[in-house]
């Protein structure tokens, strides 16, 4: 930092950080000014276009392992309340802004966004060129990086780098999963201003832990759900055993093709029990499916990811946060009669969106499997639905946490396949009239 910036730091609010270096395995370096937790941290390099909701993007379990990089410039400055957390505890490596908000201004915030990162040891950096960063991120692919207050040596950081572990291979689901199974039903109080009181319990659903967010499974108890939540490895025989209405996957992170013992249980649970899945969660049922996943060069992270539904013919902008995806090719051959009479499958799924057909594979294990979602930004695949048993996932995360309501029908629909309908039916749903139901906004409060 120049002795001009540092004379104009001392007289505003912001304090002068310490130096930081982030450094890719690539060889590009990025220094700034620490502005959370001193230390040293390894992880994947990726960036989330959210415009906000900073808060719950960092307490996302499903940042397990990775260096989140903001493309928003300034970020903290409405502060943040835990009770928008999404996790007890921040499971992301570290945070990467390029201006951070030290005197946050909102009515619900109860302290800054530095405090909160430096009282859960979340190293952060400031200063970085953001737009340069992710532009190189975008160009070359994910990669390993380490961001360091404690060694802001580049050659030091670079070797340290290149021996650091992959994600790729790696079980990051067990590292967030909870330790024991447990009820859930506590929604917070601060939220009540804009939510309306939830639907009466209906249903008893069980959830996979494999990294869930709190809003995802406070919508499920929104909309009628009785939670038991049990840990990622959980046998499918125990499960079953309790007789429950429902059963939903979660999100995670990290390599879905590590997380090889909950995919062998949805495998078990398809066809017994209505089955939902959101993120990892489809990730297991596609695995569990016998399909493939790829890598994806860069992933798809932010509250802005347009997904076409392939069945309502609407566009719905999703929140997304996931590094790896379902190649649709490999859940079986095209039925000719069901996909508009063609017989080979298409590399980019968009040709499905022009010719205005929702196909449909044979599965060799659970039958007929209809594409609903696909992304318009790249041709991959967001979600299917099973059309001979009771099941549906999408890859992308519906409870608006932070994002747009668009995908909240998403969990209606799970509500209808257990009241008994097919998957197909249970997603047949006006969204534009689901997407406001239980707010609060508009309504003139006595």
């Amino acid at each position: 930092m120049s002795i001009a910036s540092e004379k104009l730091l001392a007289n505003t609010s912001k304090p002068a950080g310490k130096k930081a270096l982030l450094v890719l395995e690539d060889g590009t370096c990025f220094e700034g000014m620490a502005c959370g937790a001193e230390g040293e941290v390894f992880g994947e390099i990726c960036f989330n276009t959210s415009l906000e909701g900073y808060l719950e993007v960092i307490t996302d379990p499903s940042y397990a392992g990775q260096i989140i990089t903001m493309t928003y410039p300034q970020i903290g400055n409405y502060g943040l309340t835990e009770d928008d957390c999404q996790s007890v505890k921040p499971a992301l490596r570290g945070l990467v802004v390029r201006d951070m908000c030290y005197t946050p201004s909102n009515w619900r915030s109860t302290k800054s966004l530095p405090q909160f990162l430096q009282e859960n040891g979340i190293v952060a950096v400031e200063g970085v060129d953001t737009r340069t960063l992710v532009r190189h991120v975008r160009d070359h692919g994910a990669q390993r990086a380490v961001l360091s207050t404690a060694d802001t040596n580049y050659e030091s950081l670079l070797v340290k780098v290149c021996q650091s572990q992959s994600i790729v291979g790696v079980n990051l689901a067990k590292t967030v999963s909870c330790p024991e199974p447990h009820s859930f039903a506590a929604l917070p109080e601060s939220q009540a201003f804009a939510l309306s009181q939830p639907a009466a319990p209906k249903y008893r659903v069980t959830v996979y832990d494999c990294g869930a967010k709190l809003s995802i499974l406070q919508n499920l108890v929104r909309v009628g759900c009785e939670l038991t939540v049990v840990p990622w490895d959980t046998p499918a025989e125990e499960v079953l055993a309790t007789n429950p209405d429902g059963v939903f996957l979660s999100n995670g992170p990290g390599d879905p093709d590590a997380v090889d013992v909950t995919y062998a249980q949805a495998q078990k649970l398809l066809g017994k029990v209505p089955v939902f899945g959101i993120c990892l969660g489809h990730q297991m049922i596609s695995l569990a499916s016998g399909a493939t996943m790829e890598k994806l060069k860069f992933g798809h992270r932010g509250g802005n990811q347009p997904v076409m539904n392939l069945v309502t013919k609407r566009v719905e902008i999703t929140a997304q946060n996931h590094g790896f995806g379902l190649l649709f090719p490999t859940l079986g051959p095209l039925v000719p009669e069901l996909s508009g009479g063609f017989t080979e499958h298409a590399s980019d799924l968009r040709f499905w969106n022009e010719h205005n057909v929702a196909p449909v594979v044979q599965n060799p294990l659970f039958g007929r499997i209809q594409l609903t979602h696909i992304n318009l930004n790249d041709g991959t695949a967001e979600g299917i639905a099973f059309l001979d048993i009771p099941a549906f996932c999408v890859q992308y995360h519906p409870e608006a946490s932070p994002g747009p309501t668009d995908a909240h029908y998403l969990f209606t629909a799970f509500t209808r396949m257990m009241d008994g309908m097919s998957a197909a039916e249970a997603l047949d749903i006006d969204i534009t009239a689901d997407r406001l139901a239980g707010w609060n906004f508009g309504r003139t409060v006595k």
